[in-house]
Protein backbone atom coordinates (compact mmCIF):
# COMPACT_ATOMS: atom_id res chain seq x y z
CA UNK A 1 0.00 0.00 0.00
CA UNK A 2 1.27 3.46 -0.87
CA UNK A 3 0.31 7.06 -0.16
CA UNK A 4 1.40 10.09 -2.16
CA UNK A 5 0.68 13.82 -2.24
CA UNK A 6 1.38 16.65 -4.65
CA UNK A 7 1.57 18.93 -1.61
CA UNK A 8 3.70 16.96 0.86
CA UNK A 9 6.89 15.09 0.01
CA UNK A 10 8.05 12.56 2.58
CA UNK A 11 10.51 14.19 4.96
CA UNK A 12 10.06 17.63 3.40
CA UNK A 13 8.33 20.84 4.58
CA UNK A 14 4.56 21.11 4.38
CA UNK A 15 3.55 24.21 2.36
CA UNK A 16 2.14 27.14 4.31
CA UNK A 17 -1.08 26.79 2.30
CA UNK A 18 -1.76 23.58 4.24
CA UNK A 19 -0.84 25.05 7.64
CA UNK A 20 -2.83 26.79 10.37
CA UNK A 21 -0.11 29.38 10.98
CA UNK A 22 2.61 30.90 8.80
CA UNK A 23 5.26 33.63 9.18
CA UNK A 24 3.83 37.11 8.65
CA UNK A 25 4.81 39.28 5.71
CA UNK A 26 5.83 42.06 8.09
CA UNK A 27 8.03 39.92 10.28
CA UNK A 28 5.38 38.55 12.62
CA UNK A 29 6.42 35.11 13.93
CA UNK A 30 2.97 33.69 13.15
CA UNK A 31 -0.25 34.77 11.42
CA UNK A 32 -3.23 32.67 10.40
CA UNK A 33 -2.77 30.78 7.14
CA UNK A 34 -5.09 29.12 4.60
CA UNK A 35 -5.06 25.71 6.31
CA UNK A 36 -6.28 23.73 3.37
CA UNK A 37 -5.92 19.98 3.73
CA UNK A 38 -3.20 18.57 1.46
CA UNK A 39 -3.99 16.30 -1.44
CA UNK A 40 -3.69 12.65 -0.42
CA UNK A 41 -3.88 9.73 -2.83
CA UNK A 42 -3.52 6.02 -2.14
CA UNK A 43 -2.68 3.05 -4.31
CA UNK A 44 -2.06 -0.69 -4.05
CA UNK A 45 -4.59 -1.19 -1.26
CA UNK A 46 -4.71 -4.79 0.00
CA UNK A 47 -7.26 -7.18 -1.41
CA UNK A 48 -10.43 -7.09 0.63
CA UNK A 49 -10.19 -3.40 1.50
CA UNK A 50 -13.69 -2.07 2.20
CA UNK A 51 -12.92 1.39 3.59
CA UNK A 52 -10.13 3.73 4.64
CA UNK A 53 -9.33 5.88 7.66
CA UNK A 54 -6.80 8.70 7.96
CA UNK A 55 -5.01 10.19 10.96
CA UNK A 56 -2.65 13.17 10.90
CA UNK A 57 -0.58 13.51 14.08
CA UNK A 58 2.24 15.83 15.12
CA UNK A 59 4.58 13.74 17.30
CA UNK A 60 6.78 16.66 18.39
CA UNK A 61 4.48 18.81 20.53
CA UNK A 62 6.04 20.17 23.74
CA UNK A 63 4.91 18.25 26.81
CA UNK A 64 4.99 21.48 28.82
CA UNK A 65 3.72 24.86 27.63
CA UNK A 66 5.62 27.25 29.92
CA UNK A 67 7.90 28.58 27.19
CA UNK A 68 5.62 28.21 24.18
CA UNK A 69 5.53 31.37 22.05
CA UNK A 70 7.07 33.45 24.85
CA UNK A 71 9.37 36.29 23.67
CA UNK A 72 12.93 35.92 24.88
CA UNK A 73 12.51 32.22 25.63
CA UNK A 74 12.85 28.99 23.67
CA UNK A 75 11.24 25.58 23.77
CA UNK A 76 14.32 23.33 24.12
CA UNK A 77 14.74 20.43 21.73
CA UNK A 78 15.45 18.22 24.77
CA UNK A 79 11.94 18.72 26.20
CA UNK A 80 9.87 15.48 26.12
CA UNK A 81 7.28 15.51 23.35
CA UNK A 82 3.67 14.33 23.01
CA UNK A 83 1.14 13.79 20.23
CA UNK A 84 -1.16 16.47 18.81
CA UNK A 85 -4.00 15.38 16.55
CA UNK A 86 -4.58 17.45 13.40
CA UNK A 87 -7.04 15.22 11.52
CA UNK A 88 -9.10 12.09 12.05
CA UNK A 89 -11.42 10.73 9.37
CA UNK A 90 -12.94 7.27 8.95
CA UNK A 91 -15.47 5.36 6.84
CA UNK A 92 -13.97 6.63 3.59
CA UNK A 93 -15.44 4.39 0.85
CA UNK A 94 -13.00 1.97 -0.76
CA UNK A 95 -13.61 3.48 -4.20
CA UNK A 96 -12.25 6.89 -3.12
CA UNK A 97 -8.79 7.08 -4.71
CA UNK A 98 -7.82 10.53 -3.49
CA UNK A 99 -8.82 13.53 -1.41
CA UNK A 100 -8.10 16.80 -3.20
CA UNK A 101 -6.37 19.77 -1.63
CA UNK A 102 -8.96 21.86 0.18
CA UNK A 103 -11.72 19.27 -0.20
CA UNK A 104 -12.09 18.82 3.57
CA UNK A 105 -10.73 22.13 4.88
CA UNK A 106 -10.52 25.41 3.01
CA UNK A 107 -10.13 28.47 5.21
CA UNK A 108 -10.39 29.61 8.78
CA UNK A 109 -13.47 28.63 10.77
CA UNK A 110 -13.46 30.27 14.20
CA UNK A 111 -14.78 27.92 16.93
CA UNK A 112 -14.11 24.94 14.67
CA UNK A 113 -15.83 23.19 11.79
CA UNK A 114 -18.84 21.30 13.14
CA UNK A 115 -19.67 19.48 9.89
CA UNK A 116 -16.45 19.43 7.88
CA UNK A 117 -16.55 18.47 4.23
CA UNK A 118 -15.43 14.96 3.33
CA UNK A 119 -16.14 11.98 1.09
CA UNK A 120 -19.77 10.84 1.15
CA UNK A 121 -20.39 8.52 4.08
CA UNK A 122 -17.24 9.48 5.96
CA UNK A 123 -17.14 10.65 9.58
CA UNK A 124 -14.58 13.04 11.06
CA UNK A 125 -13.22 13.29 14.57
CA UNK A 126 -12.10 16.23 16.66
CA UNK A 127 -8.56 17.52 16.58
CA UNK A 128 -6.49 18.91 19.43
CA UNK A 129 -7.12 22.56 18.64
CA UNK A 130 -10.25 21.88 20.68
CA UNK A 131 -8.15 21.78 23.84
CA UNK A 132 -5.65 24.38 22.65
CA UNK A 133 -8.34 27.06 22.18
CA UNK A 134 -10.43 26.09 25.23
CA UNK A 135 -11.43 29.26 27.06
CA UNK A 136 -10.59 31.55 24.14
CA UNK A 137 -13.68 33.70 23.46
CA UNK A 138 -12.72 34.31 19.83
CA UNK A 139 -11.57 30.81 18.84
CA UNK A 140 -12.79 28.32 21.46
CA UNK A 141 -15.01 25.44 20.37
CA UNK A 142 -14.91 21.86 19.10
CA UNK A 143 -12.58 21.57 16.15
CA UNK A 144 -13.41 18.72 13.76
CA UNK A 145 -11.77 17.63 10.55
CA UNK A 146 -8.42 18.96 9.35
CA UNK A 147 -6.67 21.96 10.86
CA UNK A 148 -3.02 22.23 9.89
CA UNK A 149 0.35 22.85 11.54
CA UNK A 150 1.06 25.75 13.86
CA UNK A 151 4.04 24.74 16.02
CA UNK A 152 5.52 27.19 18.56
CA UNK A 153 7.54 29.82 16.73
CA UNK A 154 10.27 29.57 19.38
CA UNK A 155 10.62 25.77 19.28
CA UNK A 156 14.15 24.46 18.69
CA UNK A 157 12.73 21.34 17.03
CA UNK A 158 11.27 20.98 13.54
CA UNK A 159 7.93 19.21 13.95
CA UNK A 160 7.01 16.04 12.08
CA UNK A 161 3.45 15.39 10.87
CA UNK A 162 2.51 11.84 9.94
CA UNK A 163 -0.40 11.35 7.54
CA UNK A 164 -1.34 7.69 7.96
CA UNK A 165 -3.89 5.96 5.74
CA UNK A 166 -5.37 2.70 7.03
CA UNK A 167 -6.98 0.12 4.72
CA UNK A 168 -9.76 -1.68 6.59
CA UNK A 169 -11.72 -4.90 6.17
CA UNK A 170 -15.04 -3.26 7.14
CA UNK A 171 -17.14 -0.61 5.41
CA UNK A 172 -18.10 1.14 8.62
CA UNK A 173 -16.47 1.76 12.00
CA UNK A 174 -18.86 2.55 14.83
CA UNK A 175 -17.67 6.12 15.36
CA UNK A 176 -19.74 9.25 15.92
CA UNK A 177 -18.80 12.72 14.62
CA UNK A 178 -16.25 14.27 16.95
CA UNK A 179 -14.61 10.97 17.98
CA UNK A 180 -11.11 11.17 19.44
CA UNK A 181 -7.82 9.39 18.71
CA UNK A 182 -8.27 6.79 21.45
CA UNK A 183 -11.68 5.88 20.06
CA UNK A 184 -10.27 5.59 16.54
CA UNK A 185 -7.42 3.35 17.67
CA UNK A 186 -9.85 1.11 19.53
CA UNK A 187 -12.17 0.91 16.51
CA UNK A 188 -9.26 0.04 14.20
CA UNK A 189 -8.19 -2.91 16.30
CA UNK A 190 -8.43 -6.14 14.31
CA UNK A 191 -9.58 -4.41 11.11
CA UNK A 192 -6.37 -3.02 9.56
CA UNK A 193 -5.31 -4.83 6.38
CA UNK A 194 -2.51 -2.40 5.61
CA UNK A 195 -1.30 1.12 6.26
CA UNK A 196 1.04 3.72 4.82
CA UNK A 197 2.43 6.93 6.29
CA UNK A 198 3.66 10.11 4.63
CA UNK A 199 5.56 12.43 6.97
CA UNK A 200 5.87 16.15 6.35
CA UNK A 201 7.72 18.71 8.45
CA UNK A 202 6.93 22.25 9.55
CA UNK A 203 8.49 25.01 11.63
CA UNK A 204 7.77 28.65 12.38
CA UNK A 205 11.19 29.14 13.94
CA UNK A 206 12.93 31.64 11.62
CA UNK A 207 16.38 30.26 12.40
CA UNK A 208 15.34 26.72 11.48
CA UNK A 209 13.55 27.84 8.30
CA UNK A 210 16.77 29.44 7.07
CA UNK A 211 18.83 26.25 7.38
Amino acid sequence: MQIRSNDVADGQPIPATCAFGKPGADGEPCVLSDYRNPLLAGSDAPAGTRSFAIACIDIDVPSRGDDVNQPGRVVPDSLPRVEFVHWLIANIPANVADIAQGACSDGIVAHGKQVPNGPAGSVQGRNDYTAWFAGDADMGGEYRGYDGPCPPWNDERVHRYGFTVYALDVEHLDLSPGFDLAQLREALRGHVLGEATLTGTYTLNAALREQ
